[in-house]
């Protein structure tokens, strides 16, 4: 296969490295400066995507666009059109990841459970809302990327204070009751008229520091399974699976949401390639990247195997994480080291070879990351954290407890709940 990859700071990588691996051609084009580093000498670079649409399109049925990024669903739209096959999402992706408020009334629509939700610009309507109606709530910009703060106080008065020290010019956000719970994802690839099956379930681990302390990062670590997934699926993404159809979404989709007795809250779309959710799921994939990439942008396909039991991923960090070097000036091309390990389970994330030698590179830190699997959450727990000493790097920092919550009782909670 070819495969050109769009890029803004090149995190798909690790799959990209998959692919050359096993003799398919990769080009990619990474926008973002500060990831000039990332995969370089690993993966074939060009400076202008468009004058690769020729190599693209001679490669027949075998030529495969790939956007990471959101923001890029009209052109995606448009090079559909144009008769190239193109996985990553769709314009309607970029408007339920970006726009809350309209995501939220389509789910409600769809008869979802929709926590109270309203849109502002202005910070002092938010704040006189807050004082007429004192609620814990959370604060989230209306950009797919923009800031999320969760406020821990009953009457509101940390969410109060963080958009006092906001100015007015800020952009949209929208406040969202709180509602307590298990933080469930439901994802499933769509290619273009209905999902392949199976749905996998993901449980992330956001905050910086163990015990769920800190600052909310990307992504600490995440723990996947594609088994039991049918009951939360057929009431939440199997809903919107016209809409999508219609608008040719072609990619990944996940709905997060809020999980409790007394039903299901969803919280957020991502409508494009998640990192690092591609990387943990990796391992429960029974088909390589090119067969399944094959299989996501044919309309025909409806399912694809998988292996059963759990996968867990470490998400191996190095400064200036959970910041950017845009807010941060740190210190990149630290040297990383690679002692014994299972490749498979290995998924690099901003490295790339300085003279000769692997280093970190790239904007954020998003260094690596290590699976492990089994049947169990405490058997997949176990054997990512045997192969996490396997890398040394200068400064690296991770999670210690990834899953412990799944083990310790959210797991029996969802299934007493009935929801899986």
């Amino acid at each position: 296969m070819r495969i050109l990859g769009i890029t803004e700071t090149c995190d798909l990588g690790s799959l990209y490295l998959r692919l050359i691996e096993v003799g398919h051609e990769v080009r990619i084009t990474v926008g973002e400066p500060l990831a000039a580093g990332t995969m370089l000498g690993m993966v074939p670079r060009v400076e202008d995507w468009t004058a690769e649409l020729r190599w693209v399109r001679d490669a027949d049925d075998q030529g495969l666009i790939l956007f990471e990024a959101v923001g890029f669903g009209a052109l995606q739209d448009r090079l559909r059109q144009e008769g190239y096959r193109v996985i990553g999402g769709s314009a309607l992706g970029d408007r339920l990841e970006g726009d809350r408020a309209f995501a939220q009334q389509m789910l409600a629509d769809k008869g979802l459970r929709i926590a109270p939700v309203l849109s502002f610009e202005s910070r002092a309507d938010a704040l006189a809302d807050l004082a007429a109606r004192p609620r814990r709530c959370v604060f989230k910009r209306s950009a797919s990327d923009g800031e999320t703060f969760v406020g821990s106080f009953a009457d509101g008065s940390d969410v109060a204070a963080l958009i006092e020290s906001r100015s007015d010019d800020a952009g949209a956000f929208v406040l969202q009751d709180h509602v307590d719970g298990v933080e469930t994802g439901i994802g499933a690839w769509f290619n273009g008229r209905r999902f392949l099956r199976p749905a996998c379930l993901d449980w992330e681990h956001k905050r910086f520091f163990p015990g769920d302390l800190g600052e909310l990062t990307g992504e600490m670590g995440t723990v996947v399974t594609y088994e039991r997934a049918d009951a939360l699926f057929d009431l939440t993404l199997a809903r919107i699976a016209p809409e999508l159809a219609a608008a040719g979404h072609v990619g990944w989709v996940n709905l997060n949401c809020i999980v409790n007795a007394r039903g299901i809250w969803p919280l957020e779309f991502t409508c494009r390639f998640g990192y690092p959710g591609y990387a943990v799921l990796e391992p429960l994939q029974r088909l390589d990247w090119a067969e399944l990439l094959a299989r996501v942008a044919d309309p025909a396909s409806t399912n694809f195997p998988t292996s059963p039991g759990f996968s867990l991923g470490v998400v191996l960090t190095t400064p200036p994480f959970p910041w950017s070097r845009h807010e941060i000036d740190s210190p990149i091309g630290l040297p990383v080291q690679v002692g014994p390990a299972s490749p498979e389970h290995l998924h690099w994330g901003e490295v790339g070879l300085a003279n000769g030698r692997l280093v970190t590179s790239g904007l954020y830190g998003w260094t690596a990351v290590i699976t492990g699997t089994g049947d169990s959450v405490a058997e997949a727990q176990a054997a990512a954290y045997r192969r996490v000493g396997s890398v040394r790097i200068p400064s690296l920092r991770y999670r210690q407890d990834i899953g412990d919550r799944l083990i310790a009782g959210e797991l029996r909670e969802l299934s007493s709940w009935g929801w899986l």
